[in-house]
């Protein structure tokens, strides 16, 4: 063999393995910082990777993900963000509201967040909905705004009750100012409201045994995401001591509690998949407007109204977008 061409097929090998290397990029990683307990198998992390699969990522051959779990500790979410900043991720997802949105935005100016949360703008996390700048866009819920609307339906529903408690977590930096809202409102409708604040699991039955003893004739469940992680707890708690609860999700209610009322949470988890695909595709999330519900869901439980005694007003009926008989 003539040595140009030895040289020329010894430069050929030596390149192959280069340009393959640069054909088999490092697998994008999705950090997913939580507020509550492990949940992988949760219906909103379905959701949430249907969003991604829309935009062309499937978990385990497109995407890897990186779960971070607070298991219901807010004061554990800056070490676990920055754990996922350490192992340089290519985008946070932070859907556990405030808490874990603000612990994501201080651990890192350059990684790329999809956040949900209350209000975001309010919240110190963009500057506004239509322009977000920086490295953080998202879903902004209104949840903690629809708290004294919740208040107002569950009057309609048990106009009889006198004092209705609030359940509330406060470990929630949110927790204070949902608190100030509700006792506007409830001053406005004139009721009583005692606040119940629960931040574990003990604390949540301690606060509906507490319930007879305050003579509340009804309950308002606050939308947080501790709270949210231990519905079956909570929808099991309210058959037992027979109390009216309303809730924020239409998941409690379809999980046998009486009466929810806020977005659809599977309808912004897909979004949130989407969100983070464009952006690993290449969109920044300076670019991508902080989106808001345009529906809110109303879902009446029959049933669970029936064995607690309650007959649902017709007009209330008649507005719900979902009733479950």
């Amino acid at each position: 063999m003539r040595r140009r061409d030895a040289l020329a097929l010894l430069g050929s090998a030596v390149a192959w393995p280069l340009a393959a290397r640069a054909q088999h990029k490092p697998m994008p990683v999705v950090g997913w910082l939580a507020s509550g307990p492990p949940d992988p198998n949760s219906p909103y992390l379905a959701a949430f990777r249907q969003g991604l699969g829309e935009t062309g990522y499937v978990e385990g051959q497109d995407v890897a993900m990186e779960y971070r779990w607070a298991e219901g500790h807010y004061d554990r979410l800056p070490a676990l963000a920055d754990d996922l900043v350490s192992r340089k991720v290519d985008v946070i997802v932070s859907p556990g509201g405030t808490p874990t949105a603000l612990a994501a935005k201080n651990a890192t100016s350059t990684i790329p967040i999809v956040f949900r949360t209350g209000d975001p703008v309010g919240d110190g996390l963009v500057t506004s909905l239509a322009r977000p700048g920086g490295n953080l866009t998202g879903f902004g819920m209104l949840v903690d705004e629809l708290t004294p609307k919740r208040l107002e339906l569950l009057c309609e529903l048990v106009p009889q009750a006198r004092v209705i408690a609030l359940l509330a977590n406060p470990n929630n930096p949110q927790t204070e100012r949902v608190i100030r809202e509700v006792q506007e409102a409830a001053r406005a409708k004139g009721v009583r409201l005692p606040i119940l604040k629960t931040g574990t699991e003990n604390e949540i039955d301690a606060a509906f045994a507490s319930l007879i003893q305050l003579q509340a004739g009804a309950l308002l469940v606050a939308a947080d995401p501790f709270l949210s992680s231990r519905r079956e707890q909570l929808v099991a708690l309210a058959a037992r001591h027979a109390v009216p609860v309303i809730y924020a999700w239409r998941e409690f209610a379809a999980s046998g509690g009486l009466i929810s009322y806020g977005p659809s949470l599977i309808s912004v988890f897909r979004q949130l998949g989407t969100y983070a695909g464009r952006i690993l595709r290449g969109e920044k999330p300076a670019d991508l407007p902080v989106q808001q519900p345009t529906k809110f869901e109303l879902v009446i439980n029959l049933n669970t109204a029936k064995a607690l005694g309650l007959t649902v007003p017709q007009a209330l009926i008649m507005r719900a977008d979902e009733v479950i008989e």
